[in-house]
């Protein structure tokens, strides 16, 4: 084996790895979440105390204020960064895309793990970088469909471009069901259904980048310098 081959094939193996990041991360994510919304007392907001906590009409962002609050902007901060890890990963490990497309998609792919690291650090009560960062985790509605149109000419990835093409309408009509469902009054009054619709939201918005990451891992190892 000569220093070139050595090269492509470590070089592959280390985008492989790196792809798994976008598997870890939602995993780690919704565990964490689903966990402390069994054992919030309820948070603190502004002058307000919201409690009991509930999973069905509070946002996943309430367990980032009060006692469970290092652990849920930890796993904020966490799910960001494995979200570009497993961005870049998923992308290096495609030899057929070309420079361009790469980093097009690997930068649409990793755009909502920026927002993730945003509402890590900044929470509901800063309010409007907490918002940005939940608007850049939507912007795979039109990331999925580009992500989809071009990898879909790969025969390894046709079918997950497909899927792709689809995942993006789907990610819009749940982002309007939650938007139709959230109304903060409601919502800080434990009434109401935007916890679960945010939820459920999140769940299929993070599920892509698994089916992604995992795709990519179990790709031949073969790499291609471009």
């Amino acid at each position: 084996m000569n220093a070139t081959e050595y090269t492509t094939i470590t070089a592959s193996k280390t985008a492989q790895w790196l792809a798994l990041g976008a598997v870890i991360g939602p995993i780690i994510f919704t565990f964490t979440w689903l966990v402390l919304g069994f054992i919030s007392p309820g948070y603190p907001l502004w002058n307000l105390w919201i409690a009991p906590y509930s999973a069905i009409s509070q946002p996943i962002s309430g367990l980032g204020l009060g006692q469970t609050a290092p652990f849920m902007n930890f796993a904020f901060i966490l799910l960001g960064i494995l979200m570009i890890v497993g961005a870049i990963g998923v992308f290096q490990s495609i030899p057929e895309l070309g420079n361009k497309a790469r980093w097009i998609c690997t930068i649409l792919m990793a755009l909502p793990g920026v927002g993730a690291m945003l509402d890590g650090i900044f929470t509901l009560e800063s309010f409007m970088l907490h918002f940005l960062g939940f608007g850049l985790a939507l912007t795979p509605i039109a990331g999925f469909v580009l992500v989809g149109l071009t990898v879909r000419q790969i025969p390894y990835w046709k079918q997950v471009g497909k899927w792709l093409l689809l995942a993006g309408p789907m990610t819009l009509i749940l982002t309007g069901l939650y938007f139709a469902t959230f109304d903060p009054e409601v919502s800080g009054a434990n009434i109401g259904i935007a916890g679960l619709t945010e939820r459920i939201l999140l769940v299929e918005l993070v599920a892509w980048y698994m089916v992604m990451g995992w795709r990519a891992f179990k790709q031949s190892s073969q790499y291609y310098i471009q």
